[in-house]
């Protein structure tokens, strides 16, 4: 994309198809792929579908659905009608799907046909057209998925329709993105073709990705993170990403790493976190000999090498690449991470920055660390603790976005007449430019004598502890307090040998919960003490991008 003309998502498609033609595109596992040829032919008949539906330059248009190669060729398509993109995130509710719709007066809605039974509702007075994303059939209102599952989308493709040539430029709007914030609310974050297209650029040089590579893709397309990175990049690159057409438990992810051999993939932490803890390390602490070798200093390395290559060997011996964001990665995962030499490599963005402003690759990760500014960007950190050097993070860069949909007031509020974004994350350089991200600027605590406490800093503490699975610490009454929640099962199993083991599971978790509490107050400063703890019997529940909805659990009493 480098000696692209013109930063353009049509760019893109056009570019790709003539250096690439035949050659894998997009693909689900296990089936043939669209070749980048084919994945243009589809586009273009989406743009003229759209055309013929009477869409204008600027009409907004809706994709909701789970990751296909059908999503990637509908957002060429829109674009190349002139229409503008609404991904919409398939963990959505129902009714925050029709507000979205609503608040984005989308005309079309492409929708797969598992989301589709979640919001036929909405289809039911020809206010907007609904279209299969399955086989491109139009869906009249009132009629179930099943009646026309089968058809071929005969109409969608009639070879009269003829093509539009519709050449959009740069700082025109591409897309808008509703995010599902922590904070409770969603904003359509506006997009313009060259936010998207310029950190597709930036980020490629951080990724390498080159023609021939293979991506296997886990996260939502309808987010910023796994659209720029896992799909635009790959397909300006002349890489080929396949899909799952199940959710990526154990018995559907392993035999498609087996069958895919990516060359690159993108995470959320907590998948690679369940990995290690869940399966690599259990393997190494089972047996004797290894767990008293991988404990032991001079011999840890080795041994964490050896599980680092059956790892390797679980993802097909091909990974150079393996991005995590989204959130922050627990430390006792990233130190084995390290020493096992596996590829890790940690990104920090936002979708109102397209969405990358640092990262690092594999070769030049460190521990804790985001990596560098991209190139193209700005970061400095304003207001600056006068002991940490701690500040906002505050960016500046041609993938800022042009500001949120129909929303000024906040718009002005987070982007300066010059340029700068607010990110609300807070963060810190060290001596060679790496960024260091300590927590959001809205979460932190202040301690009684104006100390700053970052709760993810408790919480990396507490989930660093055999039998948590995830935590919350927040100030509740001036007191810090935590909801914890724990592998009950596994608790349950370590009492089975011991006197306690006839004990209820109850006292059980009463038990670990008040020693925890002890243990995890060892690790903290004074100021930073946690008042309560208390087990959360449901996981918490989580935005698409699985980081936990703290507005939530803002209190620590039981709720009725």
């Amino acid at each position: 994309m480098d000696n692209y003309n013109n930063l353009t998502l049509t760019a893109v498609i056009k570019n790709s198809v003539n250096l690439y033609g035949d050659t894998p595109a997009l693909s689900f596992v296990n089936e043939n792929p669209l070749t980048f040829t084919k994945a243009g032919d589809m586009a273009n008949k989406v743009a003229a579908f759209l055309k013929s539906r009477n869409i204008n330059s600027g009409d907004r248009i809706a994709i909701l659905s789970e990751n296909m190669p059908n999503w990637g060729v509908t957002y060429f398509g829109i674009s190349l009608a002139g229409g503008i993109i609404v991904p919409i995130l398939p963990d959505f509710h129902p009714k925050e799907i029709h507000n979205i719709l609503d608040h984005s007066e989308a005309k079309i809605i492409f929708v797969s046909s598992k989301i589709y039974e979640k919001v036929k509702d909405l289809n039911i007075n020809n206010e907007r057209e609904f279209i299969l994303l399955n086989n491109f059939t139009l869906i009249p209102p009132k009629t179930s998925v099943s009646d026309i599952k089968n058809k071929t989308g005969e109409y969608f493709f009639k070879s009269n329709m003829e093509t539009p040539i519709v050449d959009p430029q740069e700082d025109d709007l591409a897309v808008i993105i509703y995010t599902a914030g922590t904070t409770g609310s969603s904003k359509g974050v506006m997009l313009t073709h060259k936010n998207i297209c310029s950190n597709a650029v930036s980020s490629n040089k951080i990724a390498n990705m080159k023609p021939g590579h293979t991506m296997l893709s886990l996260l939502p397309l309808s987010h910023s993170y796994e659209c720029t990175l896992g799909f635009l990049i790959p397909f300006s690159s002349g890489a080929c990403v396949y899909y799952l057409r199940k959710p990526p438990s154990a018995t559907v992810l392993l035999p498609a790493l087996k069958k895919v051999r990516p060359h690159l993939m993108l995470s959320v932490p907590l998948l690679i976190e369940k990995i290690v803890r869940q399966s690599v390390l259990p393997n190494i602490e089972k047996k004797a000999v290894l767990r008293t070798l991988f404990h032991f200093h001079p011999t840890h390395s080795l041994i964490a090498k050896l599980a680092g290559k059956k790892l390797m060997k679980t993802f097909g011996n091909r990974l150079f690449f393996f991005g995590i964001g989204g959130a922050g990665l627990a430390s006792d995962v990233e130190i084995f991470l390290k020493d096992a030499k596996f590829p890790y490599a940690i990104g920090y963005g936002l979708t109102e920055t397209s969405p990358l402003i640092a990262g690092a690759n594999a070769k030049n990760s460190r521990f804790t660390a985001t990596g560098k500014v991209i190139e193209g960007g700005e970061v400095k950190i304003d207001n600056p603790h006068a002991e940490t050097g701690e500040g906002e993070i505050l960016y500046r860069g041609p993938n800022v976005m042009k500001g949120y949909y129909k929303a000024l007031e906040k718009t002005a509020e987070v982007l300066s007449e010059d340029g700068w974004f607010r990110t609300g994350d807070l963060g810190i350089f060290d001596k060679d430019n790496y960024l260091y991200i300590k927590g959001r600027a809205k979460t932190m605590m202040l301690g009684a004598s104006g100390e700053n406490i970052y709760p993810e800093a408790l919480e990396a503490i507490i989930n660093n502890f055999e039998f948590v699975e995830e935590s919350i610490v927040f100030q509740d009454g001036g007191k810090i307090v935590a909801l914890v929640h724990i592998d009950k099962e596994a608790l349950a199993e370590s009492f089975k040998h011991l006197k306690e083991g006839a004990k209820h599971i109850s006292d059980n978790v009463t038990d670990y919960t008040k020693d925890l509490l002890k243990k995890v107050n060892k690790q903290l400063n004074a100021f930073s003490k946690i008042a309560k703890l208390r087990h959360e019997e449901e996981p918490f529940e989580k935005t698409p991008k699985k980081t936990i909805k703290r507005y939530l659990y803002t209190k620590f009493t039981k709720k009725d």
